[in-house]
């Protein structure tokens, strides 16, 4: 009886030294992968910028709130800027009702209200009131920006 418990036991520390040594081979398997993946991470990120690592030259800044109904109007004009413009436009919403913040930094008075920065942050214009999509690009390509991906409605 002896002799099979110590044989059973023999068994189990083998196994336990087998199984620690594969724990530590899938471990190094880990870390090479980790190693590998931080390469190609690496190399990733020697190409060309990330979207959201160009500043932009041009931040447009809507003041407003989703309630409004002319800033409600702006909502699908504010997003086709952005698709157009790519990352030449930062666009950006502040809803001054639920945080009037934003709207007592830019001194806004009435909504809609929208704000164009230049890439330091200098204000080139504003505008109150619902801002036609026509009239904000004939401003955003006089800065110099040019549409990346016109609408269909544009190239008609």
């Amino acid at each position: 009886m002896f002799r099979y418990a110590a044989s059973i036991i023999s068994l189990v520390l083998a196994l336990g030294l087998a199984c620690s040594q594969a724990d530590q081979s899938v471990k190094k398997d880990q870390e090479s992968r980790a190693e590998t993946s931080t390469f190609s991470d690496s190399v990733e990120s020697a190409g060309p910028p990330l979207k959201s690592e160009i500043k932009p030259k041009i931040t447009f800044i809507e003041l407003g709130s989703v309630t409004c109904i002319p800033c409600k109007k702006m909502q699908p004009v504010m997003k086709s800027i952005e698709g157009k413009y790519g990352n030449q436009v930062e666009v950006v919403f502040h809803d001054v009702w639920k945080d009037p913040e934003p709207g007592d930094k830019y001194g806004v008075k009435v909504i809609p209200t929208q704000v164009f920065l230049d890439a330091d942050g200098k204000e080139l214009m504003r505008h109150v009131g619902f801002f036609p999509e026509s009239e904000i690009d004939a401003f955003l390509q006089k800065q110099g920006l040019t549409p990346i991906n016109p609408t269909t409605k544009d190239a008609l």
